[in-house]
């Protein structure tokens, strides 16, 4: 019986884990370019002296959802969608390089091009893009920045960088804790997009369904209702035996 107790244990376990996945994915089903978490479950054999009868419900983090978002259109300069299998580079809290696809683009008082996490956006040289004081801006297909400066009128447009935009195989990409998504092997560069890189005025939405999230929690919450529920039957069947042991003794 104890083989049947560990085993509803551990999988109500995952069970719950897989929840907190789902609530992470609902809670950014309007974050613009957001990529769904997945979630999912593996037996393993716990490892030890003597046969391994016990077996483990393992929740296992299987990666992201690559489908590509729907797109909308805004009409604001600095909101970016880019193209698929496009991300653009930003600078992570501890310095390193990171990517993402939310293009919901914004400038700090200082003239910082920055994401809606508030992480620096990187050029092509991997400095953290700052924007001189300007009356317009504009954002090329190719990622090149350019502005009117303060003051001056339309014949001034200067090129002033271009944003990072990299090609990364989605089997290379890893998110970490803080929502961005690292190379997984950094000894090999990802290699600068080329032609039409993105689309400026327009975001790519989250690819959550929210529909099909919320279906996905009522499952997990039932399925957790019955493995607690063999936790249960499995504890009552050990003490309806002991009692039954001591009678006998």
């Amino acid at each position: 019986m104890d083989k049947a107790l560990y085993v509803a244990m551990t999988g109500a376990s995952a069970s719950l884990q897989a929840q907190a996945t789902v609530s992470h994915n609902l809670a950014n089903s309007d974050t613009p370019g957001f990529k769904e978490a997945l979630a999912n479950t593996q037996a393993f054999p716990v490892q030890g002296p003597g046969y391994a009868s016990r077996i483990d419900a393992m929740h296992v983090d299987a990666g992201f959802n690559r489908r590509v978002g729907a797109q909308q259109i805004t009409g604001n300069a600095l909101d970016l969608s880019l193209q698929p299998g496009n991300w653009l580079a930003v600078q992570a809290r501890d310095g390193s390089e990171a990517y993402t696809r939310a293009g919901a683009l914004t400038l700090t008082p200082n003239g910082q091009l920055v994401t809606p996490s508030g992480n620096p956006v990187l050029d092509e040289n991997n400095n953290p893009v700052a924007v001189p004081p300007h009356q317009a801006i504009e954002i090329g297909h190719d990622g090149t920045l350019s502005i009117i400066p303060l003051g001056e009128g339309p014949q001034t447009m200067a090129t002033i960088g271009r944003l990072k935009v990299v090609q990364a195989p989605d089997e290379r990409l890893e998110r970490g804790l803080d929502g961005l998504f690292r190379n997984t092997e950094p000894l090999q560069p990802f290699a600068l997009a080329a032609g039409k890189t993105l689309d400026s005025g327009m975001l790519e939405a989250s690819n959550v369904d929210a529909a099909g999230a919320l279906v996905q929690m009522i499952q997990l919450q039932r399925q957790y209702e019955m493995q607690v529920k063999v936790i249960k039957n499995v504890d009552e069947n050990a003490r309806s035996a002991n009692t039954l042991l001591r009678l006998n003794g």
